[in-house]
């Protein structure tokens, strides 16, 4: 029986599955009598399975290195599960890939395979047990020889993958389906890792894989792959990761007001920075960036939430009393909020367990300026973990990043305005939000007007890289970095600009869209900060649509057309257990966005109820009412001796209802003239700074968000 067969059920048992179709075929076309059954109940079952994936998104092999070491390890911080099974996959370097349990320095294996094996999940040789506070860890060792340049993780053949997949399964009352570690969280524990893992497994010629897995996505030196011979074997699996929303979680519906911030503390919980009932407008600063509304006070409402990240329930809050327009927010390894105000234009440093006032303060309070003490509208925050140095975005009538020491001297900064004929490295429109990269020495900067990312080392200020798509369109908002992955956020169409507000997961390395991603409840507006786990979670909040999403990282599988030893097996395609609607790539409203998913549904072949049926509903009780009002007048006229003619005047006094007062027939311009907010002087002001204005569909009002400058007087209107 083959082992392929406990993947697709496994797939099947922790997705929502109603059909199954599983086709082998042997080469003398007789059919294989082995198969699957599946015990449908409408019980509650005691135990849920899952998969908890393990892998590396930043390894680099050097050209020519005989043997280089790629390590994974994340704590595991949630319920007890138990190990049953678990598979390994490479492409062509990898020689053996070993996973284990690490508790109280005890090496327990979970399991140890050479990648060029086929590719399958095998039972683990003992079940293991992995509680809380365990480390899981994991390496692969590869092989440079035979390249002629260094290879990195990626999706085509001639890059390189570190897996491990672990089945696993726990009680249904606290089960997670999927988990994933993408990073070295403890590297020292890996100087007692057991020999055995770091001996490569003999495979037989005969039964090596072939690799064949995306296709290139770029011409690529041929010379560099090692020179394989060709076989009948081919790899089966296309493995992908898409973020998706998070639909069961309910903290969507938690409208705190205008969500300016969002961050992870040392507990996984979410920090919400938020306005309370204070708004950026249009009247909010002069020419000067000096805020007008200082009469308003500050916000009388804890501005910072802590939120469950299961159950969205609110653990915890403070920040009353103390901000006028909150910006940016961080947590740095201590716990410790940094928070920007962009009244103030001052940055502050906060104990969330503390009642005691700020920390430290940097800036003069309502005071912009450009020079050491001052800053002008400050963003975002970014507190390096290993040397405590702080860094400040400053901002929106500055272009610069200030560095600070851990104590709040002022070290440097570096940065400019962009300049007309085209931004350049180490130029800035409006730096917006920042990512460390710690093991790397680097910080990135969203630089949100000119629509890329660039990233410079910590030490040396010295520009790295820069990450610009056509995608992005002309904002980047907010990006948030975990290892080997760097997420973003982008802004709101200009108008005829086609590139949609979405979600952005890219390769660090090569700086490569690996997925993109929105809403199925409500829509991105305007994303303003974004945060990601080393689980793949990813949150953003949203400062119009005042809500906060939650995503998760789910696995894409695809089954292909195969031959494997003989065997021919017939194409197959599973599903991922949540779809979500694919928009298209226009500058639309919600209420369009909602036409378009309503025409989506009729159109696309067995997606929906048929058209045929849904024009037959609704013509028939139409036809029903009329049938019904003329039989009703032809009678009367009978009772009454009415004319022909006076049945036809009253007819049309009928339908004249339905055509709008008058004879004039359906007039639109008076059917919509008596809706609120409508105007019949001409379309809606657009917006010409790009993105940050929003009419309130409400009471016609304009609200002006985040303006570097504010609005010229209007002339009043006659």
């Amino acid at each position: 029986k083959s082992l392929q067969y406990i993947r697709l059920f496994f797939k099947i048992y922790i997705s929502t599955f109603s059909y199954l179709r599983y086709i082998c075929v042997f080469s003398d076309n007789h059919k294989d009598c082995s198969g699957v059954s599946l015990h449908l109940t409408r019980l509650p079952q005691p135990l849920i399975a899952g998969m908890y994936l393990m892998m590396s998104v930043d390894t680099v092999i050097p050209a020519g290195e005989k043997v280089v070491n790629s390590d994974i390890s994340c704590h595991y911080k949630t319920y007890p599960m138990n190990v049953f099974a678990y598979r390994v996959h490479t492409h062509h370097l990898g020689k053996v890939v070993s996973g284990y349990r690490v508790r109280n320095g005890q090496w327990t294996m979970i399991g140890r395979q050479s990648p060029q094996l086929p590719q399958a999940f095998y039972p683990v040789e003992h079940p293991v047990d992995v509680s809380f506070g365990d480390i899981l860890a994991a390496r692969c060792v590869f092989t440079g020889e035979g390249r002629t340049e260094a290879t990195h993780i990626g999706g085509t053949s001639s890059d390189e993958m570190c897996n491990l997949y672990i089945m696993y399964y726990m009680e249904a009352k606290h089960a997670v389906s999927f988990m994933t570690c993408t990073q070295n969280v403890a590297p020292d524990t890996f100087r007692t890792i057991p020999p055995e893992a770091s001996i490569p497994i003999p495979v037989k010629s005969d039964v090596v894989m072939m690799h064949g897995h995306h296709k290139e996505t770029e011409n690529k030196d041929k010379t560099a792959l090692l020179q394989q011979p060709k076989r009948e074997e081919e790899e089966v699996l296309d493995q992908d990761f898409h973020v998706e929303e998070a639909l069961d979680w309910p903290g969507v519906y938690l409208l705190p007001s205008q969500v300016s911030g969002v961050a992870l503390d040392p507990n996984n919980n979410l920090v919400i920075f938020h306005r309370g009932d204070h708004v950026w407008d249009g009247n909010s600063f002069d020419s000067k960036f000096v805020y007008q509304q200082r009469g308003l006070g500050p916000i009388e409402e804890d501005t910072i939430l802590v939120v469950d990240p299961n159950s969205a329930a609110i653990l915890q809050s403070s920040g009353k009393s103390l901000f006028y327009l909150p910006h940016g927010l961080s947590v740095d390894k201590d716990g410790n909020y940094w928070l920007t105000d962009v009244a103030l234009h001052q940055v502050f440093k906060l104990d969330p367990n503390s009642k005691e006032g700020p920390l430290l303060i940097l800036g003069r309070s309502m005071q912009p300026g450009s020079d050491q003490n001052h800053f002008c509208q400050p963003t975002d925050v970014a507190v390096d973990p290993d040397t405590g140095a702080i860094y400040v975005s400053d901002g929106y009538c500055n272009s610069r990043i200030v560095q600070f020491s851990p104590n709040g001297n002022f070290l440097t900064q570096w940065g400019e305005e962009s300049s007309r004929s085209g931004p350049k490295p180490g130029q800035f429109s409006v730096p917006h939000s920042l990512a460390l990269v710690p093991h790397l020495g680097q910080l990135c900067v969203a630089d949100r007007e000119n629509g890329r990312i660039q990233c410079f080392k910590t030490d040396t200020k010295e520009f790295v890289k820069e990450i610009k798509h056509a995608s992005f369109g002309r904002n980047v908002f907010a990006i948030s970095y975990i290892p080997g992955l760097l997420f973003a956020v982008n802004g709101k169409p200009y108008f005829g600009d086609q590139e949609p507000v979405q979600g952005f997961v890219m390769n660090f390395s090569n700086g490569e869209i690996i997925d993109v991603f929105k809403p199925v409840r409500k829509h991105f507006d305007m994303p303003h900060d974004i945060v990601a786990s080393e689980d793949g979670t990813v949150y953003i909040g949203d400062v119009h649509t005042n809500t906060v999403w939650k995503f998760t990282l789910t696995e894409k599988i695809e089954h292909r057309s195969v031959k494997k030893a003989g065997i021919e097996v017939q194409e197959i395609k599973e599903a991922e257990a949540v779809v979500e609607p694919k928009m298209e790539n226009k500058p639309t409203s919600s209420e369009l966005q909602k036409m378009q998913e309503k025409q989506k549904l009729i159109k696309e072949p067995g997606s929906g109820v048929p058209v045929v049926l849904i024009t037959t509903l609704l013509v028939i009780p139409v036809v029903v009412l009329l049938a019904i009002a003329l039989f009703i007048r032809w009678k009367k006229s009978r009772a009454f001796g009415d004319s022909e003619h006076k049945l036809e005047t009253s007819s049309g006094r009928v339908l004249g209802r339905f055509r709008g007062k008058g004879s004039g027939g359906l007039n639109l311009g008076n059917f919509f003239a008596s809706h609120k907010g409508y105007s019949r002087k001409g379309f809606d002001r657009l917006s010409t700074e790009g993105s940050d204005q929003e009419k309130d569909e409400d009471d016609g009002s304009e609200s002006e968000e985040e303006y570097s400058a504010p609005l010229p007087t209007q002339a009043p209107s006659s």
